[in-house]
């Protein structure tokens, strides 16, 4: 697999160690010459809603690894997973992941993504994108199924593409986005870049 069908002429880096977004970008035959998990803080700031939050981690992401890379194609990403104002970050043990399910359940939130792309000639092309899902109404018996596959574990609420798909009663926007990069939109800029 290459990234030559985009005709990325300067190089392209992903700036994430997500296997998630790296799985997603060689799907639309979109491959990273280089991959770069770039070291920033990434600390939410006092009142910082949702969407700020992630536009603001992604850009810094992308400003990390361009740094180090100029004139070359930088794409880093941020995704989280919030209710109203409320970032719903990763639980530390089970009882917090279980009251983070219990939240979630028979309730409307959003999985936001944050997309900061950096040209080989600097320019910044930020996007936010929001989708919005409805687990359906969990019971104590299925909370303890979503538990016991321990796909909890390191995510932030949970791996859509796991066991939790089962519960999903409805969702509305981007499937990749919720997985970690929305493909659609990284594509048409890639395409914009490349001049095709």
């Amino acid at each position: 697999m290459t990234n030559n069908y985009w005709q990325l002429k300067h190089g392209f880096i992903l700036a994430s160690g997500s296997p998630q977004r790296k799985a997603l970008l060689e799907r639309v035959r979109l491959v990273p010459d280089k991959i770069v998990s770039p070291d920033i803080c990434e600390e939410l700031l006092p009142n910082e809603l949702p969407r700020r939050y992630v536009q603001r981690i992604a850009i810094q992401k992308a400003r990390a690894v361009a740094k180090q890379y100029p004139n070359t194609c930088v794409l880093a990403a941020d995704t989280v997973l919030a209710v109203g104002r409320r970032i719903i970050r990763k639980a530390t043990d089970e009882n917090e992941a279980k009251s983070h399910l219990l939240l979630l359940s028979g309730r409307k939130h959003h999985v936001i993504t944050g997309l900061c792309i950096i040209t080989p000639a600097g320019k910044e092309i930020i996007r936010v994108n929001s989708t919005a899902i409805i687990l359906k109404k969990l019971s104590e018996t299925d909370i303890q199924f979503i538990l016991k596959s321990n796909e909890w574990q390191h995510v932030a609420g949970y791996r859509i593409e796991g066991i939790i798909a089962a519960f999903v009663k409805q969702m509305c926007g981007s499937y990749d986005s919720v997985v970690g990069l929305p493909t659609y939109e990284v594509v048409q800029i890639m395409r914009g870049i490349a001049g095709t």
